[in-house]
Parts: structure tokens; sequence; C-alpha cells
């Protein structure tokens, strides 16, 4: 009898299971009319019944929303693989098919049976292209960690983009030596030569998944991002007439004129090359996600200026002089070892110096000690370590030529040749500029001086002596001195000449 109650119980129980239970969870909501579901999904399925025992089931997700129930998660796999077939075999060769990142699958057990929907929800990931394909992270990385990871359809297009991009800064013979741990040739004659390349961060690749979007399949997206991130902005600039690559780099940012060049490979090949009036070119020096340091020899000839020396002269005047001997420059073989960081010198250190010719003094007989105040019509250049970033007419209306201490870019300037200080002021174009008179028919300029000159008008000052300090006041884009020759014609007005042109040699260093 026990047992026969026992029975009854148990059968009770189910029948109150299955037709009861839903009932009790649902309250009031229409069970036939198929809408009774446990949570809401993205996909339209219904619960058809309950059973008496507990079964696992597997819910899909996209971001915490439930898209469905899989009846039969096998089916995955052919699946995927379908869809890579159909969708990305062409444009991602040798690669796979998995779920978003986002999508999640879990297992959890249930009383619920849900109506079959397992194609209504692989539709719908192909229709909202819920996938990711196996491809390879780039991730860069500092002493804070990763800070940038690119994915790309094949590592190919990425090492040939950073070799693209590492010859902006060293040319393909040396960098072929460098990757190969050899050594570039050393110095024979006046020049520079790359004896280290460097990248300042870790670069790092690894298999992972991403979606289409996210995969760059060309080298030159690849270097887009290189060259400037995340950066999308963009200047650009209009050739004008007689404009060169230098001109248009002084003219905007005081680019250089390989800088110029780098930033537009595909319109400039030479820095000499002449250029089309109307021509746009982006003046935006990259903002790159990774920095390339560049370590250099450069072996230059750089003057010795003579001294000058005075004797008094009893035959002479006072005020009055009498050149005795020529003042001859020397020369010396210099050595520097230079450090560049995406194309711009950033520190140079003098490694060595060899005397190859002495300078002859020049002696000057003169009534008194005093320094007189006419020029020799010898000049000097008005900076140590001098580099022209913008020669004469190098766009238009430019006359003069810009100089640079290549290593010490606010270094000092010195007076190019004897004479009196006649202006000391400012121009709202010229910035602080200073012109001495050499009392020989010609005059000296020098501007964009970091501050006002301290020399004071009617002051006399010799060959060499410290006039002021390189700047980038007034209009100018970056640190230099605007410096030209004026000679006086017979009408009494000063007519402008180039430097280069007879009175410095300019070949050296251009």
């Amino acid at each position: 009898m026990k047992k026969i109650f026992t029975i009854l119980i148990s059968l009770l129980a189910s029948i109150f299971i299955v037709v009861f239970l839903p009932q009790f969870i649902y309250g009031n909501e229409n069970t036939e009319s198929n809408e009774i579901t446990s949570e809401t999904s993205l996909v339209t399925q219904n619960i058809t019944g309950v059973s008496s025992v507990s079964h696992p089931i597997s819910k899909i997700y996209y971001r915490g929303e439930l898209i469905g129930v899989l009846n039969d998660r096998t089916k995955l796999a052919s699946f995927l693989n379908t869809i890579y077939k159909t969708h990305y075999q062409e444009d991602f060769p040798d690669s796979s098919v998995e779920l978003d990142k986002d999508i999640y699958i879990t297992t959890e057990e249930s009383f619920f049976i849900y109506q079959d929907v397992d194609e209504a929800i692989l539709k719908y990931l192909e229709d909202h292209q819920y996938f990711s394909l196996k491809t390879t992270a780039v991730e860069f990385s500092n002493e804070n960690g990763v800070y940038a990871r690119i994915y790309v359809n094949d590592i190919s297009i990425y090492e040939k983009a950073l070799q693209q991009y590492l010859s902006y800064f060293i040319n393909p013979e040396e960098l072929a030596l460098l990757n190969n741990g050899q050594k570039t040739p050393e110095l024979k004659t006046y020049g520079s030569r790359s004896t280290g390349l460097s990248i300042l961060q870790s670069i790092t690749t690894s298999e992972a998944f991403a979606s289409a979007d996210e995969i760059m399949k060309t080298e030159q997206e690849v270097l887009d991002y290189i060259e400037y991130g995340d950066n999308q902005e963009r200047v650009f600039y209009t050739v004008q007439k007689y404009d060169t690559v230098a001109g248009v780099g002084s003219k905007n940012n005081g680019l250089s004129a390989t800088q110029v060049m780098n930033i537009n490979p595909d319109k400039i090949s030479s820095v000499d090359q002449v250029l089309s009036e109307g021509e746009e070119l982006c003046v935006t020096y990259f903002t790159p996600i990774i920095d390339v340091v560049v370590n250099k020899e450069s072996m230059k000839k750089e003057i010795i200026y003579p001294s000058t020396e005075y004797t008094e002269d009893e035959t002479v005047r006072v005020g009055q002089v009498k050149q005795i001997q020529a003042g001859v420059n020397g020369s010396k073989n210099t050595l520097y070892a230079e450090r560049w960081i995406n194309g711009v010198l950033v520190s140079g250190t003098l490694q060595s110096s060899v005397d190859t010719l002495q300078p002859v003094s020049e002696i000057i007989a003169v009534g008194t000690l005093e320094i007189p105040g006419v020029g020799t019509g010898v000049y000097r250049w008005p900076v140590e370590n001098p580099i022209i970033t913008c020669g004469w007419g190098c766009y238009w209306g430019h006359e003069a030529i810009d100089i640079q201490n290549m290593y010490d870019k606010y270094g000092q300037i010195f007076a190019a040749d004897r004479g009196v200080v006649v202006e000391n002021t400012y121009h709202y174009i010229s910035g602080n500029y200073v012109v001495i008179d050499h009392n020989n028919g010609q005059r000296t300029y020098y501007g964009h001086m970091n501050v006002p000159s301290p020399i004071e008008v009617g002051t006399i000052v010799d060959k060499g002596d410290y006039i002021g300090q390189l700047g980038m006041t007034g209009y100018a884009t970056g640190p230099h001195t605007h410096f030209y020759i004026e000679e006086e014609n017979e009408s009494g007005i000063y007519i402008k000449l180039d430097p280069c042109r007879g009175y410095l040699d300019c070949t050296v260093i251009r």
C-alpha cells in the first residue's frame, strides 16, 4: 500500500510540472499563442514545452543581449566555414572565420523546450556580419605598455611599409647593411654615413582575430598609420610661381626640403625637383606611432678664420688704416657624431678635428690701438656650423640666405666683417635685426634675432664679434638668421647682393 501511494504522489507531481507549472510561472499569459519566452531574444523563439527533467541548453549572446537558444551547437563549425568561403576567402586568403569577439555562448540547465530556430539565428549572425577573421596583430608598446595595435591581412605588407618608412631617414643601401647586422663603409671624404638604426618602442606580432573592417589589406594603409597614427588632420599648400621644394618648406613650419619630399613621395622624388604652379602639397609633418633613431657620422670641411693683428704705424693718420698683410682662411676636417629622430637632427657632438690648412693672420697698421670701423671686404659666416635652409630666391621675393647653426639652433651670430652698427631695432617681418655698415660701400643685414642685440648703434665691431642670438622673431617658421649684403650704387642706393655669389663659399654646406 505504501508503494502504491508513493507512485501516485510521483504521478501527481509530474502532472503538476507539465500542466500547471507554466501557468504558475507566467500567470495569465496566453500559452497557446506560442509567445512564452524565458527572456527576450533578438530572434523570435518560443517555448514549446516543459521537460520533467532539466537538460543543457546553449544560449548565444551579442554584447549581453540574447540572440537565441541554439538547438544544435555543432552546426556552427560548418556554418563558419561556409561564411568564410562565401564572404571572405577572396580578400583574406589563408585565413578562417570565428564568431565576433562580442559574441559569446553560455551553457546552462533548463526545463524548457525551445523552438528550433537555429537557421534563423545563423541567418541573423550572417546578416549582421558578427564574425572575426584569423589575422596578425602588430602591437606597439613602451615602458607604459601597449599603446597602439593594428591588424594586417599579411605580415609582409607591414614589413614592407615599415621598411618604406625607415627609408625616409636612411638610404636603402645603408638600411640593408644595418638590417643584416653589418657596418656601413668608413668615411673617406666629406659626407655622412649611418652607423646605427633603432626604434625607441617595442614591436611584437602575434596571431589574433579581428573583424574585416579592422584589418589593413594594403601596404599604403599600414604606411599611413605608421606615419600619422590616428591623426587625420592634414594641411596643404598650393605651389606658387618660382617656388622651390626648400622654399615650400621654409614657408610652412620651417620644414626642410627633405621633409617636404618625404611627406609627398608620390609627387616629389628629389629636393631639386621643379614644382608645378598650382600643385597641392601636404605640409603636415609626420606624427608617427614610432620614433626612428638614426645615428650618423658626418665629416665636414670647416673654416679656420684668421686672427687680425694690429700694429702702430707712425706714418698712418689716426683713424686711418693700412693693410700690411691680407688674412687667409685656413681649414680643418671635423668629424661629428649626430643623432636624428624621425628625420630631425636632435644633437651633434664633435668627435675629432684635424687642421688641413693653417690660416694666415691679417696684419693691419693703425694710428691707434682702437679697432677701425672699415671692413676688409672679405666676409666670414655669421654663424658656426652653418647650413643654408632657404637660399636666395628659394621662394618668390626671398632676397637673402637663411642660415642655421646645424648643432645649436639658438646659437650665436657674429659680425661677418668689421664695421659700425647703424641699426638695431625691430620690424614685424624681420623681427629683431641689426645692420652693420662696413664703411667701404657695403653693409650686412642680420634678421630674426631671438632677443634684441646688446650692441648699441654706433659701436665699432670687429669681424667675428658677437652681435646677437639666432631666433625666429617676426615672420619666421624656425630659428635662423636672414642674412644678405648690400652695396651702395652710384645713386647712393643700397642694392641687395646674394652672399653666395663671390662672398661666401656656399657649395660645401647646402
